[in-house]
């Protein structure tokens, strides 16, 4: 088990390092702004460090210019941040091998279920598992048997690759992990059930790549939106897996839009850049925040 860092509040006893991480897939909004300066004054607070970080692994859905665009909005409205932006692009090796630690002590399976053949499983099953994102995995091959796995992966089939929560439980023993707002939260190592962790196009997924790049970066406080509240229990899974430190928790409120529906990039009118050019100031935007 990975060794419990001291969480004590306010006076942390490790050096305070926050990230902010979007995905140059579209203009940053009023959520990301507010994400950025949660974990910006949580650093600053502290003297510790506020870091810049692409998640880009998604390479089907990345533009270039977006890139840019954040930054510049980022320091637009004074939300500076130390070093230089990390790009998950250029970190594939450390996946790999993150993977293949799973791999090795069995924490994972191959899955070479197609979308139609899962739900079409999830169809005849009376009852189907279900979690915070909605149906589970149901298990088709984490029934296969070694033979036959290495008959599909000795034919050329790509599979993805699945967390065996099960398993990895069994493995990992009881975990928890500290969170600001929160408290103490026991992990439950099946909500998300056998989720995936390897995409077979893109060789990770975001689960893995934010574990292992914050272990990387050396991330001491994980500060993002609540709606990731359900991930943190996979993240702590793994965390413990691959003997990576274990880091302080904040699951911040969301920013809604007027409908009270969480902001996302199709959300333009709300978008750093309209604001900007509707005559909006840094210190307006940042005014209507809570806290």
């Amino acid at each position: 088990m990975a060794r419990r860092r001291s969480t004590d509040a306010p006076s942390f006893m490790v050096p305070v390092v926050t990230r902010f991480a979007p995905s140059p897939t579209g203009y940053l909004h009023l959520g990301h702004a507010y994400a950025a300066k949660v974990a910006r004054d949580l650093a600053r607070e502290h003297d510790g460090r506020f870091l810049l970080r692409f998640e880009d692994i998604d390479h089907t859905r990345v533009r270039p210019d977006y890139y840019e665009a954040a930054e510049e909005d980022l320091g637009w409205l004074g939300l500076d941040w130390d070093g230089t932006p990390l790009r998950q692009t250029g970190r594939g090796a450390a996946y790999a091998a993150a993977l293949a630690r799973l791999q090795e002590i069995g924490a994972v399976y191959p899955c070479f279920c197609t979308r139609r053949e899962i739900e079409e499983e999830l169809s005849r099953m009376a009852s189907a598992p279900h979690g915070p994102e909605g149906s589970h995995y149901p298990g088709i091959c984490r029934r296969l048997g070694q033979e036959e796995r290495e008959s599909k992966l000795a034919s050329g089939a790509s599979p993805s690759w699945r967390l065996d929560a099960a398993r990895a439980a069994e493995i990992a023993g009881p975990l928890s992990f500290t969170d600001l707002r929160h408290g103490v939260i026991p992990v439950e190592a099946g909500i998300l059930g056998d989720t995936i962790l390897a995409r077979k196009d893109i060789g990770t997924s975001y689960h893995l790549a934010v574990v292992v790049d914050d272990a990387f970066q050396q991330v001491s406080h994980v500060t993002r939106g609540e709606d990731l509240l359900s991930s943190t229990h996979i993240h702590r899974i793994l965390q413990s897996l691959l003997g990576f430190p274990e880091p302080v928790y904040l699951h911040h409120e969301l920013i809604k839009d007027e409908a009270g529906v969480r902001l996302a990039k199709r959300a333009d009118s709300l978008s750093i850049r309209r604001l900007r050019e509707s005559g909006m100031t840094p210190a307006e935007i940042l005014r209507g925040f809570p806290g």
